[in-house]
């Protein structure tokens, strides 16, 4: 790929300073960069680094001296880090996955595919599934009975997609993700020892053996426009009715939604998150590496959880949370000081009783 400075500062909405002419080929780290290369450069911290390097020419922030800085050419947004997500995706040379259908791959005559859409190597795709207009399936992918995939779809290898799931426009899955698989539910003929335990807190004075029943997964998962899911991100079907995730959603790596999960519109679901099942997530959520959430509880909209969080109990809108269990994030950092302060405490304590020793009356 190619593009003058012009090309990109124009597809950016960014101003575009000194020869814009210059042609570059792609984007590089500031000491790594070369002559053909764009620097990014975004912040005044990073731009030392460019003198370590051999470009010519640099996206910065908006009133960055560019000559200052030795470059012959510089692009300048109002928000260098926004203006990174088209630039990357400007530049971004995709997977090399094929045109067409390959032909290993497997198709029933009963599925539709619109014209356009290409699908790898070694791929299956069931009875009466739907893959819309523009979309490109991977290599190794399976695609399950009447499972139905909007327009513009993009399966990295080795994903699949269970029977019935139905996914709005522009969905992107990463390698490995599996979506529609049964639910973890499991009953026993009579009350378990993890509901007594759940009950009373408590011991419960045996330790009697059980068999577990298998709860089928009924529902599918439904999923709305604009999604994302991560490498090996799971997602179970719902038990009655369907797991659902909301539009503008992005699942991170190692994410897990467990049976009937409900997630609202535009959240950030952070590397190794596992909600359990019956969750239900508000709008504009974001919660941070390996935050827990307990089963059938409600978080609101808003809710901002730090890693390592475990959401216990329903949150309300808007709080940002960290912890376990996890409580407001003042209180608990305030909590965090006070036990930093405790082995003083202590010494403060023994030092005390030293002075003041216990007397017989």
């Amino acid at each position: 790929m190619r593009y003058t400075i012009e090309q990109i500062a124009a597809s950016l909405g960014a101003t575009a300073v000194g020869d814009t002419s210059l042609m570059i080929t792609r984007v590089a780290e500031p000491a790594q960069a070369g002559a053909d290369d764009l620097a990014l450069a975004m912040n005044p911290k990073y731009a030392a680094a460019l003198s370590e390097g051999s470009a010519q020419a640099a996206m910065l922030w908006t009133d960055a001296d560019w000559e200052a800085l030795g470059l012959k050419a510089a692009i300048l947004p109002d928000r260098p880090r926004y203006a990174m997500s088209g630039l990357t995706r400007m530049m971004d040379p995709g997977q090399g996955f094929g045109a067409g259908i390959h032909p290993s791959a497997i198709i029933d005559p009963t599925a539709t595919l619109a014209d356009d859409v290409s699908v790898g190597p070694l791929t299956i795709i069931a009875a009466g599934a739907r893959i819309g207009a523009g979309s490109v399936i991977g290599p190794q992918c399976h695609i399950g009975t009447d499972a139905v995939l909007g327009t513009n779809a993009y399966l990295r290898d080795h994903v699949s997609i269970g029977a019935r799931v139905q996914i709005g426009d522009r969905f992107i899955a990463q390698p490995g993700a599996r979506i529609g698989g049964d639910g973890f539910s499991f009953v026993t003929p009579e009350p378990s020892t993890v509901e007594q335990t759940r009950k009373t807190l408590g011991d419960r004075g045996d330790t009697k053996a059980q068999q577990w029943a298998r709860i089928h997964s009924l529902g599918s998962v439904t999923i709305g426009d604009d999604v994302e899911c991560g490498m090996n991100c799971t997602i179970d079907s719902g038990t009655i009715r369907d797991t659902v995730i909301g539009d503008g959603t992005k699942l991170d790596n190692l994410v897990h939604l467990g049976h009937n999960v409900v997630v609202g519109r535009n959240c950030l679901l952070c590397g190794q998150v596992g909600v359990a099942g019956s969750v239900t997530i508000g709008d504009n959520v974001v919660l941070g590496g390996q935050v827990g959430v307990s089963d059938n509880i409600f978080i609101g909209d808003g809710v901002i959880a730090g890693g390592g969080t475990k959401i216990m109990s329903n949150a309300p809108a808007g709080r940002s949370m960290l912890g376990y269990p996890g409580t407001e994030m003042s209180k608990q950092i305030e909590s965090y000081k006070a036990l930093r302060r405790l082995p003083r405490l202590i010494r403060d304590m023994a030092a005390l009783k030293k002075q003041f020793p216990d007397t017989d009356a």
